[in-house]
């Protein structure tokens, strides 16, 4: 999942062509990009097309993620009963300030199948002093949370933080990374607003990349193919990881903790870094 890619859910228009597109994801949005008045229909238009053969047709691996609105708004239950029998991959939780709201969440999600298959993931945001504060406990509040999302606009601009200092962007990045880490699940980047700025696009997802982040969020097509750019695992480092985990196994059965491979010692973080190179891959399908 290098790239995921918002889509409003007032714009109907654009959700077959986003679902066609170059996008490992596609993030419909009920929250932000919505209006009040147009919450309802937001929501029909969502369950119009994701009931439809064509979107259950042209959506191949793609993963399919809503952002609700939040739990604390009137519209959280609606966006639920909504989305009830649907193919939804997770849940994109805004303003999850603690462990409690994510399971509180996780348990009204959980009524939307029927048992068959399993629960939809969660993958709640970032974006408050306070969920940051919390991340570790939010990531590890209920088993179907898949990972962190940041959420920096959110999460800087209240606090006149200056998202164009990456040691900022950093420090924001670095501790939800761990948060994750620590629950075992993946972190994801927010979305940049800027358009005609893809250098600064760019740059926070090398940031991101180089802390171990899944991919990064985009509000445009044209953000897609930079994110996937960025995110791209290389065919040679997806081999050395598994050459790297292969090799692990065999000196494991011999009774061998460290191993020389291709002139290089490798040991416990070596593997693990390349286990999670390639879990990672495998999240990103």
């Amino acid at each position: 999942m290098r790239s995921k890619l918002f889509v409003p859910a007032t714009r109907p228009e654009f959700f077959a062509k986003a679902l066609a597109g170059e996008a490992d994801a596609i993030s419909f949005d009920l929250e932000d990009s919505v209006p009040e008045d147009a919450k309802a229909q937001a929501r029909a238009n969502l369950r119009r097309f994701l009931g439809s053969d064509a979107a259950n047709g042209a959506r191949s691996d793609k993963r399919i993620i809503v952002r609700v609105n939040a739990l604390a708004t009137p519209h959280f239950a609606a966006d639920l009963a909504a989305l009830a029998g649907l193919p939804v991959d997770l849940l994109n939780l805004p303003k999850a300030d603690g462990a409690q709201d994510v399971q509180t969440a996780a348990a009204r999600a959980a009524t939307l199948g029927d048992g068959s298959a399993p629960p939809i993931g969660l993958l709640p945001n970032i974006e408050t002093a306070q969920a940051l504060a919390r991340a570790a406990e939010i990531a590890g509040a209920h088993p179907t949370v898949a990972g962190l999302q940041v959420g920096l606009n959110d999460l800087f601009e209240p606090l006149g933080i200056d998202r164009g200092n990456l040691s900022h962007v950093h420090a924001a990045l670095w501790a939800v990374r761990l948060a994750s880490a620590q629950a075992g699940g993946f972190a994801y980047d927010g979305a940049y607003a800027d358009l005609a700025d893809e250098d600064g696009f760019r740059r926070e997802a090398e940031l991101s990349r180089s802390l171990g982040f899944l991919g990064k969020s985009c509000i445009h097509p044209r953000q897609v193919a930079i994110a996937n750019a960025v995110f791209d695992r290389s065919a040679g480092e997806l081999a050395r990881a598994r050459r790297i985990v292969a090799a692990a196994r065999e000196a494991a059965a011999a009774g061998r903790g460290a191993f020389l491979l291709e002139g290089r010692m490798i040991d416990r973080p070596a593997i693990a870094q390349a286990e999670a190179v390639l879990a990672r891959s495998e999240r990103g399908r």
